[in-house]
């Protein structure tokens, strides 16, 4: 048994990996730079959890996603495997010890932003560090070919040039050709090193119903298929609503956005996650990070923007590779809302400079400041403040966060957290000489281990419990305490954050270039128009249509799709299908022709041609000229 499968077993308990992980870990254990392009749901956390497992030293993970990178740090630890997470939501003095941990502590792995990078303090830290491995986690956020470019990425090279004989490993789920060859240019690789996993999901099958009555249509899919589902629609007002219909009608449903707290955010994931809950309905904002095998059904109620967006969340369902189904419901106004989206996405250009001089006004920074500092954002207040439209603010702000200048961050809860500052003697000292402390901060080191030496996460509530008294008093004690710098005292907090990652503009400055807002929004309708192909397409295997988009241009028909099963219903063959129909195309193309005529010049089975041309009709291939000929559309 190999070291590999050893590590594999103790942390994991699985005696194998899965195809391409193996290979993929021996590639970055040779020190080669590596991206890995595996779909959604194909094991790419333990591919640089084992890497980095099986050698001395820290491997830095590089994540967007503060709750991802918190998921995972609870995951390791769970494993006896060290790990801390740094995010915008950490005060100074966190971070600075968490840094410390990991040049002193022992730690196997370090999560942070692609925004932390820039600062002074990590880089100061780095040089301290003995790391092993670069995990570089949703790659394609390097490329501003991809999807969901962000530009603190492009950082991540200069880090290299302190890291010289560091491997990189690149992870995604989705990326073409274009977005891979970027992704290995940005990232400095020595050379071209490339494993890609077929995007191909066999058991996954695709269907596109148009239908004015979606809900009608979603109870259908939900009675029919058993077991766990979601269900993606694009507003929060709408999971609300979608999951009080299917309630109404028996079904174990809930909703779920970035809107709610994250605490009741966790509650609801988790309920979901074992049975409780059948369906969840939610935005985007459901499912990254997200494991759970036997998801059934994953239904779209509106239209993502992207194929590489649809693809992650579709790919969802069917990770236990058994039978799971990817439906898109669309109706007749739903074309024409996702090409109406490429001007809402990009408001004018005037708007957005509007909203960043706002966002400088409304913290009172002044041109020439505000650098790497956070702040609490409230999105109403702010944008009822200068009388905003709400799309047009929150769309300029994206442009404004893509543009590099700041960062956004959804609401994430933070418990309360204490450290004792004063040391053991010193602690007993104030004991002695403030007595109606002394109970207190013994039910403190009763209740809490390690205070001395890390943030340790408090529970208020539980403190007032067990003390008998009302909550205020637990919080008047802490703050004392603080005020009399016996320990570090920070409360709880729930609110979305901003990060201001360079000093505020001048007015007169024109961020918006034409690289990163002309040709952006010409990749964005690009991408627009991909989407409606997969939709509208009335002859191509849905999964065809994906696996090309992906470069995978010798996929074959899935024979499973709504487009495949319409065919397999004509008692076909695929080689007979297909023989038909060029010979359709090449007579009806140059030529229109009565429908005798085209029959009796075919040399196959008359019920045959008429199968394949009635298919073509059906799916508004040919129609009839004036003169009752058939021609091709």
């Amino acid at each position: 048994m190999t070291d590999l499968k050893k590590i594999l077993i103790k942390y994991w308990g699985y005696s194998s990996f899965r195809p391409l992980q193996e290979e993929i870990i021996n590639s970055v254990i040779e020190g080669n730079d590596t991206l890995a392009l595996l779909p959604t749901g194909g094991g790419k956390s333990i591919i640089f959890q084992v890497a980095a497992l099986a050698k001395e030293g820290l491997c830095i993970v590089v994540t967007p996603l503060i709750a991802l990178m918190n998921d995972q740090v609870l995951n390791l630890e769970k494993r006896g495997i060290s790990a801390v997470a740094i995010s915008s939501n950490l005060t100074h003095r966190e971070i600075d010890l968490a840094f410390d941990k990991c040049i002193y502590g022992g730690v196997k792995f370090l999560y942070l932003s692609p925004e932390r990078l820039q600062t002074d303090l990590f880089l100061a830290k780095l040089k301290q560090m003995n790391v092993n491995l670069l995990a570089i986690d949703e790659a394609h956020c390097i490329s501003q070919w991809g999807y969901d470019f962000r530009p603190a990425y492009l950082r991540i090279a200069e880090v290299r040039e302190q890291l010289p004989n560091i491997p990189v490993l690149a992870l995604t789920a989705s990326a073409t050709k274009e977005v891979a060859k970027d992704i290995q240019d940005k990232l400095q690789f020595k050379k071209e090193n490339v494993f890609v996993k077929s995007f191909e999901r066999k058991n996954l099958i695709y269907y596109v119903e148009q239908t004015e009555k979606k809900l009608n249509y979603l109870l259908r899919i939900v009675r029919k298929n058993k077991g766990t589902g979601v269900v993606y629609v694009r507003n929060r007002r709408g999971t609300k609503e979608v999951a009080h219909y299917l309630q109404q009608n028996k079904i174990s449903a809930d909703f779920y956005h970035a809107g709610l707290d994250s605490r009741v955010r966790n509650y609801k994931q988790e309920q979901w996650i074992n049975d409780k809950i059948r369906v969840i309905v939610s935005t985007n904002a459901f499912g990254m990070g997200i494991d759970k095998p036997d998801v059934r059904f994953v239904v779209h109620l509106d239209i993502p923007d992207s194929l590489e967006a649809y693809y992650q969340e579709a790919g969802r369902g069917g990770r236990d590779e058994k039978k799971a189904y990817a439906v898109m419901l669309y109706d007749n106004s739903d074309i024409q809302n996702l090409e109406n989206r490429i001007d809402t996405e990009f408001p004018d250009k005037k708007i957005i400079k509007t909203v960043y001089n706002a966002l400088g006004n409304f913290y009172n920074i002044p041109d020439g400041s505000g650098k790497n500092t956070v702040h609490e954002f409230k999105f109403n207040i702010f944008r009822e403040r200068y009388n905003f439209n709400p799309i047009e603010a929150y769309n300029s702000l994206k442009i404004i966060e893509q543009v590099g200048l700041i960062q956004l961050s959804d609401a994430f809860y933070n418990p309360s957290k204490i450290m004792f500052k004063a040391n053991k003697s010193d602690l007993y000292e104030f004991q002695v000489t403030n007595p109606s402390f002394d109970s207190f901060i013994k039910l403190i080191l009763r209740t809490y281990s390690g205070v001395f030496t890390d943030y340790t996460p408090i529970n208020e509530e539980y403190l007032a419990k067990v003390f008998k008294v009302h909550k205020t008093v637990i919080l008047k004690y802490l703050n004392l305490l603080k005020q009399y710098n016996i320990v570090d005292y920070i409360p709880e907090t729930n609110s979305p954050k901003i990060t201001f990652l360079e000093e505020r503009l001048s007015k007169s400055n024109n961020f918006l270039t034409h690289e990163n807002y002309g040709i952006r929004k010409e990749r964005y309708k690009k991408r627009i128009e991909s989407v409606i192909t997969y939709v509208t397409s009335q002859a191509k295997c849905r999964s065809k249509i994906i696996l090309e988009y992906f470069g995978e241009n010798n996929a074959t028909r899935c024979g499973t799709c709504d487009i495949c099963r319409r065919r397999n219903e004509l008692e076909l063959s695929k080689y007979e299908f297909d023989i038909i129909l060029e010979i359709l195309k090449e007579k009806i193309r140059n030529t229109p022709d009565t429908l005798n005529s085209i029959v009796e010049n075919i040399d196959y089975p008359d019920h045959k041609v008429i199968k394949v041309i009635q298919w073509l009709f059906e799916n508004n291939k040919i129609k009839y000229n004036n003169e009752m000929q058939l021609t091709w559309l």
